[in-house]
Formats: C-alpha cells, structure tokens, sequence
C-alpha cells in the first residue's frame, strides 16, 4: 500500500523538454492509429490500502461514426441513469474531455468515477442484472475501455 504520508515533491519543477512532448505526440499518434478491435479493457489495481475510498475510474473512447457530441448526451442522460441505480453505489462522476477545434483525437473521450465503499462492492454490483446493463450498454458505445480500480487519498490545502 501507500504511505500515510505523502512524499516530499520539489518546489520547482522544471518543464517538460520539447523532446519530451515530441516523444508524447508519437506514442499518442501510434495508439490512436491502432483500430478499435485491437484495443482491450485492461484493469490495473494502483493499491490495496484499507484506508481512503474505493474508486473505480473507467476510461472510454466512442465508436467510430459516433460523434463527440452524441457520445456526451448518450453518457450524460440514458447511461448516466443506469449507472445512478448501480447497487452499492456512493457516487457518480463524468469527466468529458474537451478538444479545442484543430486538436489532435484524444485517447479517451472521458472518464466515469464510481465510488463503493469497498473493491467487494464493485464487483457485486456488476453481477447483478442490472450491472449487466450497465455494461452492455456502455460497450455499445464504446471501441475502448480501460478501468483503474483505485483507493482514493484526498487532501486539502
């Protein structure tokens, strides 16, 4: 697990080099290059600490032929409602992405946070009928799906 204590970070940091961003851009072009039927749903568990709340972070990527626009309403509104009914769920988050016009496609189209009290809680819920919705109506959608299951540390200044 983490520590309880955060790590010291530099008060100064310098910025990235422009190799670096250079380098980002190609693997970014390379990944988005590849076609939807090669990208998986992959699971990383960042940790298992006790402490803090469980969070699940879903990454996804819309279908071809589905527009950005049209990927947010179906998100915001019919999936949105499915999601809310998720047993044992605490709460709901979506994050879209936004494109400033001449931009590059992002890798994700936005991200969904589902908090449970515990990882059990998650994977309870997804066997259920309903989370079986869920999923399939997500997947409908979707041509990418990446999943971060996570304890969450928060802050304040």
């Amino acid at each position: 697990g983490y520590p309880d204590t955060p790590l010291p970070v530099p008060h100064t940091l310098s910025p990235p080099s422009p190799f670096f961003h250079r380098m980002l851009a190609a693997v970014t072009k390379r990944l988005l290059r590849r076609p939807c039927s090669m990208l998986t749903a992959n699971t990383r568990l960042f940790s298992d600490s006790p402490k803090g709340n469980f969070k699940a972070m879903i990454m996804l990527k819309r279908k071809e032929g589905i527009s950005r626009h049209d990927f947010g309403k179906w998100w915001l509104t019919q999936h949105k409602g499915l999601a809310l009914q998720l047993p044992g769920l605490k709460k709901y988050a979506v994050s879209l992405v936004d494109v400033p016009e001449g931009e590059d496609e992002p890798m994700y189209d936005g991200v969904a946070e589902l908090w449970f009290d515990k990882k059990e809680d998650l994977a309870a819920a997804y066997t259920t009928e309903l989370g079986g919705k869920v999923a399939a109506d997500s997947m409908a959608m979707v041509c990418k799906r990446d999943r971060l299951l996570t304890y969450e540390h928060t802050f304040e200044p």
